[in-house]
This record gives C-alpha cells, sequence and structure tokens, in this order.
C-alpha cells in the first residue's frame, strides 16, 4: 500500500455516560404547542416530516395541557389511566420481590414506561391487535385480564394459560387479543403487520399495534415489517420505543445518526416522535394513527421517546453501563407522577387519593398472588401435565410425535 494512503477508521458508537460519569441530558425544546396536528383521514406520509423531527407534548413541565394534539379527555379516563399505570408499577414490583426471593423464576419490569402501553392501547378499539413486547403487560390490565392468570402464568403452574411453553412474563390473551410475546423481538413487527394485512382482506375494521425496542430495530424484521406495511397499506401502527439502552447497549448502536422516528419516512410512512411519558399525547397519537389507518391510509410509523429506568430484567445489572441514577435525570420526568400532577392541577385528584390507590392495588396484588399459589407454586408444583409438551400444537399429532407421547406414558 502506498504510504499517501489515509488510515481509515470504522466509527464505533458509545453511550454518552458510562459507570462513575455524571448524566446530564439538556431540556427539551419542544413545547406541546410547537406541532401542528393534520388531518388523520388525509394526511399522507410527507405532511408528517415536521412530526417525526419534532416531538408531540400535550403535558408540559408544569403538568399543563395544551395545544393542538391535547385529546382533551374526561378526568374519568385520565383517573383510569393512572390506576391502570399503579396497578401496573405496583404488580412489577412485587414480582420482583417474588423473583429476589425464589418464589419465581425471571421477570422484567416496564418501571418508567407504564404509560406506553396502557394510554395506548386505551386509545385503540377493543378488537384491535396486540403484538406485544415484554414491557407491554399493562394493556392487559386495559383489556380487563385478571391479574390472578397473569401470576399463574408467571409461576408456570396448572392454571398457566400457556402451560409451560412460555417464560415468565412471556404472556398470551387470547379474549384481549394479546398475541404471546417472542423473545426475539423483532419478529412482532411483521407477524403485526401481517394480521393487519389479513384484517384488511376480510374487509374487517380492525387495527393491528405493536412494539419492539431500539436495539431491535437494527435487526432485519423491523426493516422487513416497514417495506411490507408500505406496499401493502397494512393498517397497523408500529411503534419503536426508544428507551435509551437494549440490554446493554445505547440506542447509539442502533439509531445511526438522525433519530428512529425518521426512518419511516423513506419508506412512505406517516412517521411521529412522540413523548413517551405524556400519558395524553401517546393517548392523542395513537387515536389519530388509529383513524387513519381505519380510513384506508396505512401504516404509522411511531417512535416513543421514553427512558427503561429498570435494569432490562431481573438477570441484568445495569450498574454495568450506565451512571446508577441517571433515570432521575431523563427530561421526560416519570409517567405516574406527570398524569397525577396533572390532575391535581386541573382539580380532579390529591395526594391523598393518590396513597389510597396506591394501597389498595397494593392490597389487590398481594392478594391476587394468595389466590394464585393456590393453583400451585414455583418449588412445589402441580405443574401442567407432562402430556401437554404434545397437545394444542397440531390439529393432529403428527405420527412421530404421537410414538413419543405413548413411550412418555409408558415410562
Amino acid at each position: 500500500m502506498g504510504s499517501d494512503m489515509k488510515e481509515s477508521k470504522i466509527e464505533v458508537p458509545d453511550a454518552p455516560f458510562r459507570p462513575g460519569e455524571v448524566s446530564s441530558f439538556e431540556s427539551w425544546t419542544w413545547e406541546p404547542g410547537d406541532l401542528s396536528k393534520p388531518e388523520a383521514t388525509t394526511c399522507t406520509y410527507d405532511e408528517t416530516a415536521h412530526l417525526a423531527n419534532g416531538l408531540v407534548r400535550v403535558l408540559d413541565d408544569k403538568g399543563e395541557a395544551s395545544g393542538e394534539w391535547d385529546p382533551d379527555l374526561d378526568p374519568e379516563v385520565l383517573r383510569l389511566g393512572l390506576e391502570h399505570m399503579v396497578r401496573l408499577r405496583i404488580f412489577d414490583d412485587r414480582m420482583m420481590k417474588m423473583q429476589r426471593t425464589g418464589l419465581l423464576s425471571f421477570y422484567m419490569r416496564s418501571l418508567g414506561e407504564e404509560a406506553v402501553a396502557i394510554a395506548q392501547t386505551m386509545a385503540l378499539n377493543q378488537d384491535d391487535w396486540i403484538f406485544p413486547t415484554y414491557r407491554q403487560p399493562g394493556a392487559q390490565f386495559v383489556r380487563g385480564r385478571d391479574m390472578v392468570s397473569m401470576i399463574c402464568h408467571c409461576i408456570g403452574n396448572e392454571e398457566d394459560n400457556i402451560k409451560g411453553r412460555q417464560m415468565p412474563v412471556h404472556y398470551s390473551y387470547r379474549d384481549g387479543r394479546f398475541i404471546s410475546i417472542s423473545s426475539p423481538v423483532g419478529t412482532q413487527f411483521s407477524q403485526a403487520v401481517g394480521v393487519a394485512l389479513a384484517s384488511k382482506h376480510k374487509g374487517l375494521d380492525e387495527v393491528t399495534i405493536t412494539w419492539i425496542g431500539d436495539g431491535a430495530s437494527a435487526e432485519g424484521d423491523y426493516h422487513y415489517a416497514l417495506n411490507f406495511a408500505s406496499v401493502y397499506n397494512a393498517p397497523v401502527i408500529l411503534n419503536l420505543v426508544n428507551n435509551q439502552w437494549a440490554i446493554s447497549t445505547h440506542a447509539n448502536f442502533a439509531t445511526g445518526k438522525g433519530n428512529f422516528a425518521t426512518r419511516g419516512l423513506p419508506y412512505g410512512l406517516a412517521s411521529i416522535r412522540v413523548d413517551g411519558n405524556d400519558f395524553l399525547a401517546l393517548y392523542s397519537v395513537t387515536k389519530w394513527a388509529r383513524e387513519r389507518a381505519s380510513a384506508g391510509l396505512g401504516a404509522t410509523h411511531i417512535e416513543v421517546l421514553t427512558y427503561r429506568a429498570g435494569a432490562h430484567s431481573s438477570s441484568d445489572d445495569p450498574s454495568r453501563y450506565r451512571p446508577g441514577d441517571e433515570h432521575t435525570k431523563w427530561p421526560g420526568g416519570d409517567p405516574v407522577l406527570r398524569l397525577k400532577d396533572h390532575l391535581i392541577k386541573i382539580g380532579e385528584w390529591s395526594d391523598k387519593r393518590q396513597d389510597d390507590l396506591e394501597s389498595r392495588m397494593d392490597s389487590e396484588v398481594v392478594d391476587a398472588y394468595k389466590e394464585a399459589v393456590k393453583y400451585g407454586d414455583l418449588a412445589n408444583g402441580p405443574y401442567p401435565s407432562s402430556d401437554t409438551i404434545f397437545t394444542e400444537v397440531y390439529e393432529e399429532i403428527p405420527w412421530h410425535l404421537k410414538e413419543q407421547h405413548d413411550q412418555m406414558m409408558e415410562e
């Protein structure tokens, strides 16, 4: 090689801050009144460029709601949303304590992201399809799932509706159209587009919503889904939850230049970036996307800007890769506190009512656990029958599996 050739280096992204350093985030410059709200039933994808490059907010830093995206929800709806979020946070805390004391094998919390699935699911119709990741269990509360059933699944006892075929927190809830969570999370996007197209083929007014994380957006499944959603005009809401961290790598490893929301524009998809800790903004954007899909205008691609306040899972130690107090510096604050403060500001809530709600939710979770363990616990069972390995997979069990089943029963 000639001596005059310049040395080239591959750029390797790194996190802005590491353990031992002091995290600092710039305050958001976007205010609730900054961004216009296009008409959902006529908006083309290119008319959303300002929404992809900005940040849709309804609640400002003082807890006041304003701007074109304000959904003007009845206080009763806001109180229900707050109740669901508090229920999820306390449920998560109790389940983590169970895991730490050996009563549960594995768990993943939604700490700091409670508004995402709850506000967005509340904005949907009851017959819309949900393709979640493991941080959207709150959607089941919105759809009315019994907490005892959820705990039975996490324990894996004989009342586990998945019969031990999935890891804990990989829920499935048929009655709520809540599709089983997939550990390779990127696949949810492609599968969600497929179900949306099936609904469209049948002429049904059904929309599919799905979520993946920032890390999974670096996988091919993400791009396949965007391409199919665009080409076939699928009625699907594609949420990329940018919570800043995959299991141990920063979002910089997945986004490259620009932001996540703008990735949808070259595919011809309406694209929006929304404050993921703002219950009202999430509700409004999702309602808009659903209305647009119902009008036949296809998919909406949404970057949900938030922060994973806790560990990735019960197997993760985030102190190994980020400052311990980094989540407290996040400009978006805490979604539960923001909605609570807003309700207090408009005279529809109080600290006393908040305390009563938290106490009631804690009792609800404890009572549900006591009921769930009546059907068996992790240490002692009873567990689903062994023959469930072979059932409910095929309509007719193939001969080779039938042989294995019979052999197992003989032994």
